[in-house]
């Protein structure tokens, strides 16, 4: 140790404290929007001024996006009705055919033979009716 008087250590350090430099802290008082509107680009009276057009835009987004939402319903009800009129064709062609095939004579008879009915075997007869004429 340095033979030294106490007043001369306690100067020495009063001159570092002095000599270190306290940094103010960052002032955040506005945000990065609030200095965007008021000093940047656009100034809080031409927004205002936009408010109107910026409305119209919004309400036309919105239309469209409802206006998407419709057709895409529709669509889907047009896709669910496509299915049901292919299936319900389905079921008149086969019906057709089951028709068709009940309605043959050797259906017919298979059918009336069971009430007692038989097919002729003599040729149908023709009726004619004499008028009188006087």
């Amino acid at each position: 140790m340095n033979n030294r008087l106490r007043a001369e250590i306690a100067e020495e350090e009063e001159e570092k404290e002095l000599i270190v430099e306290k940094k103010a802290p960052k002032e955040f008082s506005e945000n990065y929007f609030t200095q965007l509107f008021s000093k940047g680009f656009m100034s809080t009276e031409s927004a205002t001024k936009a408010l109107p057009f910026i409305l119209y835009v919004a309400f036309l987004g919105m239309l469209y996006i409802a206006n998407r939402h419709l057709s895409e319903k529709n669509l889907r009800t047009i896709d669910k009705l496509t299915k049901e009129v292919k299936e319900l064709n389905w079921d008149y062609k086969s019906t057709k055919a089951d028709l068709a095939y009940k309605s043959t004579l050797t259906e017919v008879a298979k059918r009336v033979d069971t009430l007692g009915i038989k097919i002729s075997v003599e040729p149908p007869q023709k009726l004619t009716i004499e008028s009188d004429s006087k």
